[in-house]
């Protein structure tokens, strides 16, 4: 692990994306009429992301235990794509950006174990940091 004791905690803050590509629109209904056979996709995803933000240093092993201040997950449909998004924040010496791409990927992942017994042609796309504010650099703009 690198050494971040000469580091002053500083308000951090990351958001990432994860985009989840589904076959059929009658996917898409059976999401928003809560009809998937594994329950509610949304609802679980989220609760599934919020683990994923939470144990990110347990499973990456360069990153930092650290406290995660607050965490934001949500969706948007645009035809056959589901966007996710994930906000996290912290108060700490290193930045937060592993945790929301950590949590955004978890978030797709658990969509695309909900959503396989009814579509077989998912696909996972476009994780990536969208935005990084505090420590040396800023990236990305407002969203």
């Amino acid at each position: 692990m690198v050494d971040i004791t000469h580091k002053k905690a500083t308000l951090r803050t990351a958001v990432a994306q994860a985009i989840v590509q589904v076959s059929s629109e009658d996917t898409i209904k059976a999401i928003k009429n809560n009809e998937v056979p594994k329950g509610d996709v949304f609802a679980m995803s989220k609760a599934a992301g919020l683990l994923g933000v939470k144990k990110t240093a347990d499973l990456l092993p360069d990153c930092h235990p650290m406290p995660v201040e607050y965490t934001d997950i949500s969706y948007s449909i645009n035809g056959l794509q589901i966007t996710v998004l994930i906000t996290v924040k912290t108060i700490y010496k290193t930045g937060v950006e592993v945790e929301a791409m950590h949590g955004a990927s978890i978030v797709a992942l658990n969509m695309y174990d909900m959503l396989k017994p009814i579509d077989k042609g998912i696909e996972i796309q476009n994780i990536k940091l969208l935005k990084k504010t505090g420590g040396k650099s800023d990236i990305g703009g407002d969203l």
